[in-house]
């Protein structure tokens, strides 16, 4: 096992900048993409999130988790240095883009009830879940 690490790469090809925080097993625990030609997020996935969604939602609540925010990346990240563009960051680094990244992504989606009440789908207690479970895809 590893130490928890959050880095970054950038894929040329695509125009887009990933930022990861790992977990002790080296797989994404929470995942950030943003475009690069305008600096706009387009995911900002959670482990913790994926995984009360799976055990305590239905498929319809994951669907717009990740219309949403994105998908979580799968898979070792080992090796991420050799990426283009690799870099380290600090956990207040990854953090400030992790909150905006969420914000923006929260902005961009009504949401269905006030915040707090989570339906049907058992989605209580998890901050930004609330309404998902209702919510149209």
């Amino acid at each position: 096992m590893t130490p928890p690490t959050r880095f970054r790469m950038y894929y040329e090809d695509e125009d887009l900048w990933l930022y990861f925080e790992t977990d002790e097993e080296g797989w994404a625990a929470r995942h950030i993409e943003i475009r690069g030609k305008d600096a706009h997020p387009v995911t900002a996935a959670s482990l913790d999130e994926v995984l009360h969604l799976r055990d305590h939602a239905d498929v319809p609540a994951m669907l717009r988790y990740e219309h949403r925010y994105g998908v979580l990346a799968e898979g070792s990240l080992d090796g991420w240095q050799d990426q283009p563009h690799a870099a380290e960051l600090t956990a207040e680094e990854f953090d400030c883009l992790w909150t905006e990244a969420r914000r923006t992504l929260e902005a961009r989606a009504e949401p269905a009830e006030p915040a707090g009440l989570a339906g049907p789908a058992g989605l209580a207690g998890l901050s930004g879940l609330a309404g998902l479970a209702d919510e149209a895809p």
